[in-house]
C-alpha cells in the first residue's frame, strides 16, 4: 500500500438506477477509481459520507460486514438484486472516533445505502476494499459539517479514502423525465455558482450556499448537499478537478470533483 496521502473525492450520484447503467457518467465515476488505484494504490478503506444516512446526530458504523441497504422504492427487481458486499473496518471506526471523541457514537443499526453502493460499484467493482459509513448530521449547520471534515483530514495520511455522496443541486419535486441529461437555467446557475467557488477554493462562498443563485430551487432540503462541506473540509487548499459535470432530469445535477487526483 502507498504511503502517499489519499485523495478525497464527492460524487452526485442521481437515481439509484445508475447502479444497473453504463454510460457517460458511470464511466465518470469508473475512471476516478482507476485514477487513485494508479496514483495512490487500492485504500485501506472508504470513509463514505452519504446524503442518505441523514439523521440527528454523528454515528459512524462498526459492522464487521455491514448491511446493504435498498433504501428506495418502486424500482426495477433488477436493482434490488445488485449485490456490493464489502466488508467493515474496525481500525477505521476506531480512527474516527478517536478524531472526533465525545462528537461521534457508533450506530449499526443503517448499513451501505444507495448513495454509497450505486457509486462505488463503478468505481471500484470488486467490492474488496472496506466501506465504514458516517452519517450527515442534520442538526449541523454547512459549517459545521466543513469543520468536522477539518477534523477527518488525518485519514488520510494513514491510507484512507475519504468519499462523499450527494448533489450539487437535487430536487425530486421538480424533476422532468423528459430532460434526460439535461438541466434547467436554474440547475446550471447554481452548479456554476458552487463549481467556481470550489475551484477558486472560496470555500466560504460554498459555506454559505444559501446566498447562490436559485439557492431554494437547487437545495430545497439540504441533506444531497451537505457532504459538500465535509469533504471541502476534508483538504487543505488543494485544486479541485471535475468530472461528470452534467446535468439530469432537469433538477439533478451529476457534477463530482476530487482533490489529489490528477
Amino acid at each position: 500500500m502507498t504511503t502517499k496521502r489519499m485523495p478525497v473525492v464527492f460524487s452526485g450520484h442521481g437515481s439509484p438506477m445508475i447502479a444497473l447503467e453504463h454510460n457517460e457518467i458511470t464511466e465518470g465515476m469508473a475512471a476516478v477509481g482507476r485514477k487513485v488505484l494508479e496514483q495512490y494504490g487500492k485504500p485501506k478503506a472508504i470513509l463514505a459520507i452519504s446524503a442518505h444516512w441523514y439523521v440527528r446526530g454523528t454515528y459512524i458504523q462498526s459492522a464487521a460486514v455491514p448491511k446493504q441497504v435498498y433504501d428506495m422504492y418502486g424500482f426495477p427487481k433488477e436493482l434490488y438484486e445488485v449485490k456490493y458486499p464489502v466488508k467493515g473496518h474496525l481500525e477505521l471506526t476506531a480512527d474516527v472516533k478517536a478524531l472526533l471523541g465525545a462528537g461521534v457514537e457508533v450506530n449499526d443499526t443503517w448499513g451501505i445505502d444507495h448513495g454509497t453502493w450505486t457509486v462505488l460499484c463503478h468505481m471500484f467493482p470488486e467490492a474488496d476494499i472496506p466501506v465504514v459509513q458516517l452519517s450527515v448530521n442534520r442538526n449541523f449547520s454547512a459549517e459545521q459539517c466543513y469543520k468536522l471534515g477539518e477534523a477527518l483530514a488525518p485519514l488520510r495520511d494513514k491510507g484512507y479514502l475519504i468519499f462523499g455522496s450527494g448533489n450539487i443541486v437535487h430536487n425530486l419535486r421538480e424533476t422532468n423525465w423528459d430532460m434526460v441529461h439535461e438541466g434547467t437555467p436554474m440547475t446550471a446557475a447554481f452548479d456554476k455558482y458552487i463549481v467556481d467557488a470550489i475551484a477558486k477554493r472560496d470555500d466560504e462562498a460554498v459555506i454559505q450556499y444559501e446566498k447562490g443563485p436559485h439557492a431554494a430551487y437547487a437545495v430545497p432540503t439540504p441533506d444531497h448537499f451537505l457532504p459538500i462541506p465535509y469533504i471541502l473540509g476534508a483538504n487543505q487548499g488543494e485544486k479541485a478537478t471535475f468530472f461528470n459535470q452534467i446535468f439530469d432530469l432537469g433538477s439533478m445535477d451529476m457534477t463530482g470533483f476530487t482533490f489529489g487526483l490528477e
